[in-house]
């Protein structure tokens, strides 16, 4: 089994490769949020700018409805919703 960075990576190239389409709304939030979080890259929302566009605000929630995750969970919850929407195992 490969190690946790090397799934992660590879989840992510699957992940990138999906029609977003195919993918319920909420479950791209929390690839969003779980992704965010696991290369610290927390998103940078403009002031106030959840209160006036709605795509922006349920990014916000997502993100920070993680609060509290580490970024050892947040890997392995991001490679766990990207086996269940491809239905394989990334190892």
């Amino acid at each position: 089994m490969k190690g946790l960075e090397e799934r992660f990576d590879k989840a992510y190239q699957i992940a990138s490769a999906i029609n977003q389409s195919q993918v319920p709304p909420d479950v791209m939030l929390r690839l969003y949020a779980y992704y965010k979080l696991a290369t610290k890259d927390r998103p940078r929302f403009p002031e106030k700018s959840y209160e006036t566009n709605i795509r922006n605000a349920f990014k916000f929630n997502a993100f920070t409805q993680l609060k509290g995750t580490s970024i050892t969970e947040a890997k392995i919850e991001y490679i766990k919703i990207v086996e269940s929407i491809t239905h394989e195992t990334i190892n």
